[in-house]
């Protein structure tokens, strides 16, 4: 059991059964009145992001979260394929649970699949990833000294906007989690 004064950022509670992960907190001791703990909290199956006020004392059981590497081995039509590095054993996840960040994943690359007593309800891709141009339009000599971008198809087919010099074959770096080109790998 965990009680609202305890709360912190990435904790994950039940509360009318459903799994709740504190996203913000705030401990509020008005003049008058009694303290209370202001708090933003998201539901971790379905991901809906709600504010919530909770007394001090108010106490929930703890839910754990596990986190647990796995390789994306394939897709086949909705399911996408995991498997577990140590047992071998493949788990499949549906398109809906994993999220636009997903995108940017190759095969055969680790991924951190969250399941919740047994119910695999989401997928977190690393943070970032090398992934290669394979469609783009040609960069002209010149056009390093502004700050332009054009758009640019990378190998699992997501698009990115990245700087003009970049060409088709060329590594880059991509944050997954804003889909934001990072920097280019050297060859």
């Amino acid at each position: 059991m965990i009680s609202a004064g305890d709360f912190r950022n990435g904790v994950t509670f039940e509360e009318d059964g459903h799994v709740m992960q504190v996203v913000e907190f705030q401990h509020v001791k008005p003049g008058k009145g009694a303290a209370f703990v202001r708090t933003k909290v998201k539901n971790v199956i379905s991901g809906a992001v709600v504010e919530k006020s909770y007394n001090p004392s108010a106490k929930f059981p703890t839910a754990f979260v596990e986190r647990k590497d796995m390789d994306f081995t394939y897709a086949d039509g909705d399911l996408y394929y995991f498997m577990d590095s140590e047992t071998y054993e493949q788990v499949p996840v549906n398109k809906s649970e994993l999220g636009d960040s997903f995108r940017f994943v190759k095969e055969n690359m680790s991924c951190k699949v969250l399941s919740y007593k047994g119910s695999v309800f989401g997928v977190e891709p690393p943070n970032f990833v090398e992934l290669e141009i394979t469609e783009t339009d040609p960069g002209f000599k010149g056009d390093t000294a502004t700050n332009a971008t054009k758009p640019a198809k990378v190998e699992t087919g997501a698009e990115v906007r990245v700087p003009l010099f970049l060409e088709n074959g060329d590594k880059i770096r991509i944050d997954t989690r804003t889909g934001d080109y990072m920097e280019r790998i050297s060859k």
